[in-house]
């Protein structure tokens, strides 16, 4: 029997008690009675997973073995929400200030402008040095890295130079290489050898829009590209920058950084990390990314060792934030808000600091990384307003 291929009329007819034509009365095949999830609680969906595999006569697999816990069951994208998840609260927002319309005017001025610029860079034409540049392999870059987003890391960078007294210019190319290898990271994430996830941003990850070996080779070329665009002669900087963005960048993505910490937490979910090698896990995976982009402001500017020293340690709190902000959205926000699936760490066994301490600590640890990022931006006066008003958006966020 073929599976059914459109996920909203499957749960119509779902819900209906109709499947694929026939009725549901028809004899039940031997499925698991139980989720074989060791340690799982009370109100685990299983069960109801396990009516719908059968309703919609698709084979029980090993993956279905994790959809249990708070997450909901996936199905090419679309989510049905298990009781569990829908009874739990959204997060409360830390008692910290919105942001001024200032800006959240230079953050969507920032964003439009990185995106113009990577449109330009991934056009069509082929570079200096370069033999072609094959349109299917650009169309799953470009779907890759313009789909939408915030664009913060690239605001960070653009904020960080600002408050130096930097090149705007060359902000915004560092910006757009580091937004390459983010998105890079993302491509890769979602491959089913890693995240397995079919939605990013709210549109279809590169791997379902093409194929996994043209996603694959996607983050390959955004990678490659970030440090083309810094080392290319239309980037305002010295050899010496260049060399120093290029040595920080590659060791905040790479073994010692963001890859290292993927490569963490795909071993956390055979051996869940006790709470330093959780910090240490997302210090890397997520927090290195947003350290190098406020560390960047002061390379480009070539501030002094100080200043560089105090956006580092000032992006190092916001990227804690950022992932424990991550880290209450998973457990709270539903899949439409995020653009993505949520609920995934939890259905994995994955620990967070979160789960090992709870919603109300979570909240008081952001108001407090918040307050610290404040005070090491405190040298700079009025000038450090806007990246102050990042700290609060980054702790306040809702996707």
């Amino acid at each position: 029997m073929p599976r059914e291929r459109d996920a909203g009329a499957a749960f119509a007819r779902f819900d209906a008690g109709q499947t694929s034509g026939r009725r549901a009365t028809r004899p039940p095949r031997v499925l698991p009675e139980r989720c074989p999830r060791p340690g799982c609680p009370p109100l685990c969906p299983f069960p109801t997973l396990i009516s719908w595999i059968a309703k919609v006569e698709r084979p029980f697999s090993e993956k279905d073995k994790g959809a249990c816990a708070l997450i909901p069951y996936k199905t090419r994208g679309l989510r049905r929400e298990s009781p569990l998840k829908a009874a739990l609260p959204r997060a409360k927002e830390p008692h910290m200030q919105d942001e001024t319309p200032l800006f959240q005017e230079r953050l969507k001025a920032a964003a439009l402008a990185v995106e113009s610029l990577l449109s330009t860079l991934l056009g069509p034409g082929a570079q200096a040095d370069e033999i072609a540049r094959p349109a299917r392999l650009l169309d799953a870059m470009r779907h890759g890295v313009l789909n939408g987003g915030k664009r913060l890391r690239p605001f960070l960078v653009a904020e960080s130079t600002a408050l130096l007294g930097g090149s705007a210019n060359a902000a915004l190319r560092i910006g757009a290489a580091l937004e390459c290898v983010h998105c890079y990271s993302l491509v890769h994430d979602d491959l089913p050898a890693m995240d397995d996830d079919d939605l990013r941003r709210g549109q279809p990850t590169v791997h379902i829009a093409f194929d996994e070996a043209t996603a694959i080779l996607a983050g390959d070329s955004l990678l490659t590209f970030a440090f083309d665009i810094i080392a290319a002669p239309e980037t305002p900087l010295s050899d010496g920058q260049k060399a120093a963005l290029v040595l920080a960048l590659a060791r905040a993505a790479g073994l010692g950084g963001m890859a290292g910490g993927q490569a963490l937490d795909l071993a956390a979910e055979k051996s869940a990390p006790d709470e330093a090698g959780i910090v240490t896990l997302q210090a890397m995976k997520t927090g290195a990314l947003i350290r190098f982009a406020c560390e960047a402001g002061a390379i480009i500017a070539d501030a002094e060792p100080d200043d560089r020293r105090r956006l580092r340690a000032f992006g190092e709190k916001i990227g804690l934030a950022f992932q424990l902000a991550d880290d209450l959205l998973d457990l709270t926000a539903d899949a439409e808000a995020m653009g993505k699936a949520t609920g995934k760490d939890a259905a994995r066994g994955k620990g967070t600091l979160v789960a090992l301490h709870g919603q109300a600590w979570a909240e008081r640890q952001l108001e407090g990384l918040v307050a610290e990022a404040k005070e090491l931006l405190q040298p700079y006066g009025a000038r450090s307003a806007i990246l102050v008003e990042a700290a609060r958006f980054i702790a306040n966020r809702r996707n």
